[in-house]
């Protein structure tokens, strides 16, 4: 165990904290008490964060030198911020007196009082020596069929993404044909589809690493599969037979290509005010009517899983239900030729190769046997399913995105000369790299164990939203730490560390925002029921 001693009286602090919310909750809603409750969200995830970092050291037998340095710099600054102000934006911090701990703290800070008064330069140093000598913390699952994967999808990433990426970006390009049929070949889009529908059957850790080593490359390619993840999921757990025989297999090989169509105009993440309908026609057919908007990859996809609602006389989620709608793929010429729809592009900052899209529905006519599992009113239930994984996977897209960064500050603090040596010798450049690469190793045994806990069978929904929110905040710090380091020359577009800022930013906001997360987290280890 790193420190048990701190490790334990941070969880102690973590219960306090859970107490104090308690208390203000027992006379207050939640959205009245957001900064203690979002707060206690941002303690409850730093502590778990410190628990998979013992975790990750007690799996590696200790782990080597460099391990137990960078667990210890995580310590060190993890109960330092807990103690003196946690950040839970860019600016807004979290301090003990908000939510009446500061007598907790205190004893935290005492119990950890080495950690939080030692010098830890002589660390950090090790850490940037490191790195310039080529080491990396250990990440191998200790199982070789993993290891193997990994392996596979960094060389496919190293040899067909990273060389194009940027130019991909920069020309608003779609990923091309040809690497998404080798991303099919690999298994991509089927690694949690059950065998006997095409898939490899594995499980969202595997999920975790594939996503990650892609989005090391580029976001684009790491968030392609999220679709076909969605998708399969849905079938899986709520279709029907036939609907599993028709559409598994074929989105597991590639040939079909999923979008997932939920969010509307001024809606968001307030799913139960959908006003897309959907209603039979004489032939017993859906015709869809409404207005859809932030949906990637929507032109280039052959189906598209909605969320409408079909029982307008039942209020919010209850009369909202799921349709698999198949759909021609579009052109350059012809982006939508599917009769009753039509769609126009979103301009964005990164995030490209899918391309986003607001969508509009006329009349759009959908098969009979479109409804996922041939019932109606269940399509939110259905979608909450498919939560956990979806969030687990931006939590690894954005482990991917964080040690890209790090990749890319560290090449160019070892070459760019200045004063008469490579900046990496300076020490507030050093430090830059060093605390980026403790917040991405933290953040991703993170995201494993989420995925862990959701391959074991249990609901894993606060784990899955811790991920993903200190998964955004690593990407984001390490991109915007890396971008500094380039200097004037990473706000230049020819800098692949101007996409890599701009591809990081949208992992705070999509598949729930930070804040959505921080109030899913508190709500459920405070007991609340949804």
């Amino acid at each position: 165990m790193m420190n048990s001693t701190a490790l334990n009286a941070a969880r102690d602090y973590r219960a306090a904290a859970l107490e104090a919310l308690r208390q203000r909750l027992a006379g207050n809603p939640i959205d009245a008490e957001q900064r203690a409750a979002h707060g206690f969200a941002w303690v409850a995830t730093s502590v778990a964060a410190l628990e998979a970092m013992d975790a990750w050291l007690e799996a590696n037998g200790g782990g080597t030198a460099l391990d137990r340095n960078v667990a210890q710099l995580a310590f060190a600054e993890t109960i330092a911020q807990l103690v003196g102000g946690l950040p839970m934006g860019q600016n807004e911090l979290f301090r003990p007196a908000d939510l009446g701990l500061t007598a907790a703290a205190a004893t935290l800070a005492q119990a950890a009082q080495d950690l939080l008064e030692a010098d830890h330069a002589p660390t950090r140093a090790a850490v940037a020596a490191a790195l310039v000598e080529g080491h990396w913390p250990t990440e191998s699952f200790r199982d070789a069929e993993l290891d193997a994967i990994r392996d596979q999808f960094r060389k496919f990433t190293d040899a067909e993404i990273l060389p194009a990426a940027h130019k991909w970006h920069l020309a608003n390009d779609l990923i091309p044909d040809d690497v998404v049929r080798r991303m099919a070949d690999l298994g991509t889009f089927g690694v949690c589809i059950p065998e006997e529908f095409g898939g490899l059957g594995l499980g969202k850790l595997v999920m975790c690493l594939v996503t990650e080593e892609l989005s090391r490359g580029w976001i684009g390619t790491g968030s392609l599969g999220t679709r076909s993840e969605i998708a399969g999921e849905l079938i899986v757990l709520g279709g029907t037979a036939e609907q599993k025989a028709h559409w598994l297999p074929k989105i597991a090989s590639g040939e079909v290509l999923p979008t997932a169509v939920f969010t509307e105009p001024d809606v968001g993440s307030d799913l139960g005010s959908l006003t897309t309908r959907a209603v039979r026609n004489a032939s017993g057919q859906w015709v869809i009517t409404g207005a859809k908007t932030w949906i990637t990859h929507a032109s280039r996809s052959d189906m598209m899983t909605m969320l409408v609602r079909t029982l307008p006389d039942a209020k919010g989620y209850a009369g909202l239900s799921m349709l698999l709608v198949p759909k021609p793929r579009g052109t350059d010429s012809n982006p939508f030729p599917a009769e009753g729809m039509a769609g126009s592009e979103i301009e964005v900052l990164g995030y490209r190769g899918m391309r986003e899209y607001a969508l509009s529905f006329d009349g759009m006519v959908a098969p009979a046997d479109a409804l996922l599992g041939g019932e109606e009113g269940q399509g939110f239930k259905q979608l909450m399913r498919t939560f956990e994984g979806a969030r687990i996977q931006t939590a690894a897209r954005a482990v991917g995105v964080a040690k890209r960064a790090i990749e890319l500050g560290l090449d160019y603090a070892l070459n760019r000369k200045q004063f008469g040596q490579a900046i990496v010798a300076f020490p507030r450049v050093a430090d830059k790299l060093v605390m980026s690469l403790v917040d991405m190793v933290m953040a991703r045994e993170l995201t494993y164990d989420a995925a862990r806990t959701k391959d074991s069978g249990k609901r894993c929904d606060i784990e899955a939203g811790m991920a993903k929110l200190l998964g955004a905040r690593a990407a984001w710090s390490n991109a915007d730490a890396a971008l500094q380091i380039h200097g004037g020359n990473g706000y230049a577009l020819e800098y692949e560390i101007s996409r890599v800022l701009c591809d990081a930013r949208i992992l705070n906001i999509f598949e729930g925002a930070a804040e959505i997360q921080a109030q899913v987290i508190a709500k459920g280890l405070a007991g609340m029921k949804e």
